[in-house]
């Protein structure tokens, strides 16, 4: 979809990729960390940003295969992190706020779509748990290192905004009637609601964050899906070959997220949901909602009631004299 959509100058767009993005960016003397940026979208966002001159700290759940995945990219480091697991991101936490440095750059590229019905920690469902509570853990763990870069940027990998993209109150965790779609959907857009919120919660010490849709991009991602769902939905033909003319490739894919985190024509802009490279109204995308018709303030407001969950579930809040919440 074209419109509605503002690029705020740019002459980047849908096709174009993550290397051109920062081209002539110079990233010399930034930090940046990037959730599976070991592969997939992952994979090129680290090399883009690495190759501006960024030094990317890249948490991973399979270290071995990400040191793999990056051997030969250089200013790349490798940690552990598993997202659904709080006593692994609270290490992985420390362990960096122990460096003393400051994070110019978090994007919160990692994820997980269309499993079969998981259980992790007490009982979360796995897609909103480590899509969404993981990243909100981490973000709030890190924050003094976020907030102590003075200009820092925060990207939520969101999707596609869609009837299923709701949030569940009532089930968050869907302990009845699990369906593998709808608790992608919520998961997505909870990331989107989560960058919304902490762009007002950080804009006063300069952070800024942003949400995005990437695209649709055969990756790592997909392999939940059986090849019959995948060709049924068009997007493949039973060797595997992609059929659909809509997707992009990885290095397309990556660069709307890069785009958020780098591009100097969004220092003044936040909590926007981002698509090709472009800032899009996701009302205007999805205006229709199960209790009619969304508006700004119905985001905001769903924004506000989703942090405060997070907070409660996780016991994590980097903002609780602002939010009443408890850390």
């Amino acid at each position: 979809m074209d419109k509605p959509q503002d690029n705020n100058g740019s002459t980047l767009g849908a096709r174009s990729t993550a290397a051109e993005v920062v081209r002539g960016i110079d990233l010399s003397g930034q930090l940046a960390l990037v959730t599976g940026g070991y592969s997939g979208l992952g994979l090129e966002t680290t090399r883009a940003l690495a190759g501006a001159g960024a030094r990317v700290v890249v948490p991973a759940r399979r270290r071995e295969a990400a040191e793999a995945a990056l051997a030969g990219i250089d200013g790349v480091e490798v940690d552990e992190l598993d997202l659904s697991d709080l006593a692994s991101i609270r290490g992985f936490a420390e362990r960096f706020l122990n460096s003393g440095r400051a994070l110019d750059i978090v994007l919160n590229n990692a994820g997980i779509m269309a499993c079969p019905e998981t259980r992790v920690g007490p009982g979360w469902e796995a897609q909103f748990a480590v899509n969404h509570l993981g990243h909100y853990a981490l973000v709030n763990l890190l924050w003094t290192a976020i907030a102590r870069a003075g200009a820092a940027r925060v990207v939520a990998v969101s999707s596609g905004v869609s009837p299923a993209s709701s949030m569940r109150w009532d089930d968050p965790h869907f302990t009845h009637g699990y369906d593998k779609w709808q608790a992608y959907g919520q998961a997505k857009e909870a990331n989107r609601l989560f960058a919304a919120r902490l762009d007002v919660l950080g804009r006063d010490v300069g952070v800024r964050a942003f949400s995005v849709h990437p695209g649709y991009i055969l990756t790592p991602l997909q392999r939940h899906l059986a090849t019959a769902e995948m060709v049924a939905a068009g997007w493949i033909d039973e060797h595997g070959n992609q059929t659909n003319a809509e997707f992009k490739t990885p290095a397309q894919g990556a660069a709307t997220q890069v785009w958020a985190a780098t591009s100097p024509q969004l220092a003044q802009v936040g909590g926007v949901y981002c698509m090709d490279c472009a800032i899009v109204d996701p009302i205007a995308l999805n205006p229709g909602s199960g209790t009619g018709v969304r508006t700004a303030d119905d985001d905001a407001d769903d924004a506000v009631r989703l942090w405060a969950l997070s907070a409660e579930l996780t016991g994590i809040d980097a903002f609780a004299a602002q939010t009443g919440a408890g850390c």
